[in-house]
């Protein structure tokens, strides 16, 4: 069974959707089989990949009116780059932000995710979920539907705050929901050259020990224009610090299966 990894951190603009895209493409030009699965309904793991937007049917319907999911998956391959042979995406669109009301009274809310992908798990090495910044209902089904949960953690002032709510949840999710699930790694982004960000990074290795990757990404501006084209960096700026980082990452997660 593939890996099932939820990217999640209740703060926003920590470099989840960044990771998920930008990790899962390293990873395909790899040679494995990736799926992304937008879970936000902002949907910008959607645009970040692909130039159509409302996209149906989405994991919207998948989640809510029991479309199939094989239905809502949809290729990236497009003739211009070879990764995206490698690379599949279930999108998001704003309708999913109407899931968080409509899950409240439905039958095994917190499992609706787990199972639709549990029968498509086989089909890919990797899966990535694309948590929206909140620890409601979608994130708890990213969470019950994972193996494991990477921890993006952005290199500025209050880094850490919050993160203690996040851990509280797992444990929750772990009690209730979904004993095997682990926390894959804390991923240090947006580092640069100060000194508050070696403090950050300093802090996380002292709070999270051996569950800090050894790869940090660094502020790059490459990395934030990449999605304006429905690219990832390494589409947009292949040889730019964000690809390489990006690799490194993927290269650490292949090394450690």
């Amino acid at each position: 069974m593939g890996k099932i990894i939820a990217v999640a951190n209740q703060k926003g603009g920590v470099g989840k959707t960044t990771t998920v895209i930008n990790l899962g493409f390293a990873l395909a030009e790899l040679g494995k089989k990736v799926l992304l699965v937008d879970a936000d309904p902002q949907g910008n793991t959607t645009s970040g990949v692909k130039r159509e937007r409302n996209i149906r049917p989405s994991l919207y319907e998948a989640l809510i009116h029991n479309v199939s999911v094989n239905n809502a998956i949809y290729p990236l391959k497009d003739g211009n780059s070879y990764i995206r042979d490698n690379i599949d995406l279930i999108p998001s669109n704003l309708d999913l932000a109407g899931a968080e009301v409509e899950l409240v009274s439905a039958f095994l809310r917190e499992l609706r995710l787990k199972n639709i992908l549990e029968p498509i798990a086989n089909d890919y090495d990797y899966i990535f979920i694309d948590c929206p910044p909140s620890l409601g209902l979608l994130t708890i089904n990213a969470l019950s539907a994972s193996r494991y949960v990477l921890i993006p953690l952005q290199c500025e002032y209050y880094a850490l705050e919050g993160i203690s709510q996040l851990l509280k949840t797992i444990e929750l999710i772990k009690k209730g929901l979904n004993p095997n699930l682990e926390i894959l790694g804390v991923l240090l982004t947006m580092y640069n050259r100060t000194v508050l960000a070696q403090q950050v990074l300093e802090e996380a290795r002292r709070f999270f020990k051996d569950k800090v990757f050894n790869t940090i990404i660094p502020r790059n501006v490459r990395l934030s224009e990449a999605p304006s084209f429905s690219q990832s960096i390494l589409e947009y700026a292949n040889n730019s610090s964000g690809a390489i980082a990006y690799r490194e990452l993927a290269m650490e997660l292949v090394q450690n299966e």
